[in-house]
């Protein structure tokens, strides 16, 4: 059964961050500029800041022991995360939006996927050649990858990670995202969460998002061949 979009939304399980006022609606315009994306280090400085906001937003939903704290004058209380989560991407486009979650929860460890398209007659097939990543029994884990298109490459890379362990939580961010990726994520995974910054129309005959902002991985570092 294909899930319903809407239903995931008000269920609480999809997040659209751009979908109410903020700064991140700036940073998201800027990426899909094709001006602004002239400027390779503006598009990873962009990358990165939507991961921060994306993992500020996440980090509501994590657990927090309540301590007291000395300070110089008296003391006081404050909320310690419990437990940072384990924060993976794929590469190469994924590696300044991961950034920014790092930026946030700078005591996570890092797992890192290496993935890419295999372009057939017919069909997108995802090919996944690189897997590094700590023990993942009991841990909260983030998987970021700036565009989700199909949604192959996630769900694939999900699976792959599962022989380090299973998460207790799992969490699913992308800048933007097709209907069809979000539906596929959210059938191969159903215990995940997802946080995008935007949902975009659809995807086109070569799979790509539309209206998207074109290939994230050269735009941040350059044609590859």
């Amino acid at each position: 059964m294909v899930p319903d979009l809407d239903a995931l939304t008000q269920s609480g399980r999809v997040h659209i961050v751009c979908a109410e006022p903020s700064i991140a609606n700036h940073f998201l315009a800027e990426l899909r500029d094709v001006t602004v994306q002239r400027d390779s280090l503006r598009f990873r400085r962009n990358l990165q800041r939507l991961g921060e906001i994306i993992a500020y937003r996440i980090s509501s939903h994590l657990d927090y022991t309540h301590k007291t704290v000395q300070t110089p004058l008296a003391e006081s209380t404050g909320e310690l995360l419990e437990d940072f989560p384990v924060l993976a991407t794929v590469l190469r486009a994924g590696l300044p939006f991961h950034q920014g979650f790092l930026n946030y929860f700078d005591q996570s460890p890092s797992a890192f996927v290496a993935a890419y398209r295999i372009e057939a007659t017919s069909r997108v097939e995802v090919q996944v050649d690189y897997l590094s990543a700590p023990d993942l029994n009991g841990r909260v884990l983030i998987l970021a990858d700036p565009m989700l298109a199909t949604g192959k490459s996630l769900a694939l890379t999900y699976r792959a990670m599962l022989r380090f362990g299973r998460p207790r939580q799992v969490h699913i961010a992308a800048v933007i995202a097709s209907p069809e990726g979000v539906q596929h994520v959210m059938q191969e995974v159903p215990e995940a969460q997802l946080w995008l910054a935007a949902l975009d129309d659809h995807l086109n005959e070569h799979a790509y998002i539309v209206p998207g902002l074109g290939d994230a991985g050269d735009l941040a570092y350059g044609s590859k061949l």
